[in-house]
């Protein structure tokens, strides 16, 4: 249950250790006067035009079109055999990364779990300072889906850093040093952070998490000098009886029925923002509702604006101006916040600019971007829930029994989305994007004593379905059904050109370069190179971990690298235990970096002592009390520590922890004596009786574990 978390001081903090103290004053004095000479200078428009500066990273997308294509071909498919790891900077924490590092004039600027933030030298990883923003460990008791920073932002001299508790935090980029704060959030909601914050003209523009909590979604813009708010977007109306802030929220009101802000509502912008500087709008992928179920928050129906949308807003204001729903009253965690690609294609003949998308609920939207007009929406992935998707309406047609009830309701996309925020790439070379798609079922049902707590878990869904089943045949067969894809898809066509099928059903984002080269981290701990044009594999290396961050390239000096941060993570391999338990990766967190003829070498990992140690149960145990301890368990546990118990290679396995007494366990889950490690304490969610039974749960997991032929479930 133990989650540790990276603690770093700035400025080669391993010298500061040594009993050296004259050498370590001039390596620190010399330290400080390089990176005070490596200050970033990113004005408005050198990322206006990105494009010019193919050796540079600027912008999370590479450019404000987000297609993450670089021109970039010193790397190519007749020498990629020879790319080796180049340099290796190790991250100390136990939790995913996922970030998409920036560079900048040999300067790689990148965020880590817990927020924390890295200034490394770009050709050989030697770090030249550290930030970390000091979240309380208490933070992980408000997250769904893991401790990650999706990255930075870099304009003019300064590092821009959303950290996981809500505040927006200008750094100086030469040493850094913080020049500004924000909180962006309210605390009296559990609002959190993990997407990254962009740079739109002078301000800053951040969105936020916590839908699944219970929060009422929003995206804002800070003046980038000051930190001052300069205008507020919110995604669902608030309470009728305050006003609306804007006829937009007016319009939105009238598809909410009930009293649905007393949920809050959800619609966070938790990921995807692009920028489209010529028509000066910024376009924002829009979640899923809270709670899950549209029956709990607006009873009655209604499409519940804005939920799981695009919307385009002016760069200026804020001011709403179009918007797409991918979901109309959406009910099954269909976020629309996946990566959003802006692109100049012919669609009918006709040269179109548009926005493209491929989120959770497994249809390939193409977009007008000036106005929102549907152009194309295909299906790239199956899909039980709607046949096909309107295209004079432009709304799905839904099946007859899409809608789940109290009755568990298999369906297609599960929660977890045929995309999730894993970024997508596009390449004007070959006309493709490229998607890391996934085929994960699930089974949903609505809770029937829900009941809402503010700052708790308030899906309104029963979790206790999604516990794995006990025995060996029909886990194995549930595993079968779960499948992970790289697909190159032609926008015009709405087909795919060619999809390969991959070992884990969740991977990392994607990049494709000038060369026809495409690359990708994997679920299973390889880093992979692909043929662009048919989707075959040229390259693979092990990373010793899992990967779902996206990969970045970039040029010094002549010399093409490309970047990846490694660690396994992520909301998959917390709460999905039994299907990321099948990959047998762990996390090992750090950025890797690539380049022809690189000779660096991963030092081997230690061997674990894997095992889980039978425990006799109490005598004359309950076996009710066991079935119980699961439903409570998945309930309250689950997010972090796995379905069925199971561990997904991030957290700890709970089945062979050596801590089973109910006294330690009480110190631990009710008392949080592991706080300060982030495990928090559940003492206002769980009762001893509860947490007694929950012990029982795991105790009977270990001994079904110690007593099975299988070794990971």
């Amino acid at each position: 249950m133990l989650i540790s978390r990276t603690v770093t001081s700035t400025f080669l903090p391993a010298f500061c250790q040594s009993g050296l103290m004259l050498g370590v004053s001039i390596l620190l004095t010399l330290a400080q006067v390089q990176a005070a000479e490596k200050k970033a200078d990113v004005s408005f428009d050198r990322l206006l035009n990105a494009e010019q500066e193919p050796g540079q990273w600027l912008i999370h997308g590479r450019t404000f079109f987000e297609q993450r294509f670089s021109p970039l071909k010193q790397i190519t498919q007749e020498n990629i055999n020879k790319l080796g790891l180049d340099w290796h900077f190790d991250i100390n924490t136990d939790r995913g990364l996922e970030g998409t590092p920036i560079v900048v004039d040999g300067v790689m600027y990148a965020a880590g779990a817990w927020s924390i933030v890295y200034a490394l030298d770009a050709r050989n990883g030697r770090l030249l300072w550290s930030y970390d923003p000091k979240i309380a460990a208490d933070a992980a008791s408000i997250q769904c889906c893991d401790i990650v920073d999706r990255g930075i932002a870099v304009y003019k001299d300064r590092v821009y850093v959303a950290a996981f508790d809500g505040r927006l935090i200008a750094l100086n980029a030469g040493d850094g040093t913080p020049i500004w704060e924000v909180n962006t959030v309210t605390d009296d909601w559990p609002y959190t952070i993990t997407g990254a914050p962009r740079i739109v003209r002078d301000k800053i523009v951040i969105g936020n998490s916590g839908a699944d909590l219970g929060v009422r979604g929003y995206v804002s813009a800070y003046d980038a000098d000051s930190g001052k708010l300069s205008w507020r977007f919110y995604t669902v109306p608030g309470n009728p009886a305050k006003g609306f802030e804007n006829p937009a929220m007016e319009m939105a009101a009238k598809t909410w029925k009930g009293e649905w802000w007393q949920y809050g509502g959800g619609g966070t912008v938790w990921d995807s923002i692009s920028y489209d500087p010529a028509l000066d709008l910024v376009y924002i992928g829009v979640g899923n509702g809270s709670p899950w179920p549209q029956d709990i928050r607006s009873p009655g129906g209604g499409d519940n604006l804005f939920l799981s949308s695009i919307v385009a807003l002016k760069a200026s204001s804020g001011e709403y101006v179009w918007h797409y729903q991918t979901t109309p009253g959406e009910t099954w965690d269909y976020t629309a916040t996946q990566h959003m690609i802006l692109a100049d294609i012919e669609v009918d003949g006709r040269l179109r600019k548009v926005i493209m998308q491929a989120p959770k609920n497994g249809f390939f939207y193409v977009l007008d971007r000036a106005n929102g007009e549907l152009l194309r929406a295909d299906a790239y992935a199956k899909v039980n829930w709607a046949t096909h998707v309107d295209m004079k309406t432009g709304r799905p047609v839904e099946t007859a029994d899409a809608r789940y009830g109290l009755t568990p309701k298999f369906t297609l996309p599960s929660g977890m989305g045929a995309h999730n925020w894993h970024p997508m790439s596009y390449s004007p070379n070959t006309g493709l994007v490229y998607i890391p798609a996934q085929e994960i079922p699930g089974m949903f049902s609505q809770k029937a004593d829900f009941v809402f707590s503010k700052g708790s878990t308030n899906l309104g869904i029963s979790l206790a379905n999604v516990a794995p089943p006990e025995d060996e045949a029909t886990l194995k067969e549930v595993l079968s059904t779960v499948h992970g894809y790289l697909i190159g898809w032609d926008p015009v066509s709405g087909k795919a050109k060619w999809s390969h099928e991959q070992t884990s059903p969740v991977n990392g984002g994607v990049l494709t370069t000038a060369s026809d080269l495409l690359f990708q981290g994997r679920g299973d701990g390889k880093f992979a190179a692909h043929n662009a044009v048919n989707g075959k594999e040229l390259w693979t290396q092990e990373a010793q971990t899992g990967l779902i961050a996206p990969p970045i390239t970039y040029e010094i000096d002549g010399v093409q690298y490309v970047s990846i941060m490694a660690g396994w993570g992520g909301g998959f391999s917390l709460a999905f235990g039994p299907l990321a338990a099948q990959l047998k990766v762990r996390n090992v967190s750090r950025i890797l970096t690539y380049s022809l003829d690189g000779k660096d070498k991963l030092p081997p990992l230690p061997v674990l002592n894997v095992q889980a140690d039978s425990q006799t149960l109490p005598a004359g145990t309950d076996p009710d009390h066991i079935e119980t301890g699961k439903n409570i368990y998945h309930e309250n546990c689950m997010v972090c520590h796995g379905a069925g118990a199971i561990g997904g290679g991030t957290l700890p396995d709970l089945r062979f922890s050596s801590t089973k007494t109910f006294e330690s366990w009480k110190t631990i889950v009710l008392k949080g004596a592991l706080r300060s490690g982030g495990m928090p304490a559940f003492d206002k969610l769980i009762s001893s009786e509860e947490l007694e039974k929950i012990r029982l749960y795991i105790i009977k997991r270990a001994n079904d574990f110690a007593t099975s032929n299988l070794t990971n479930n």
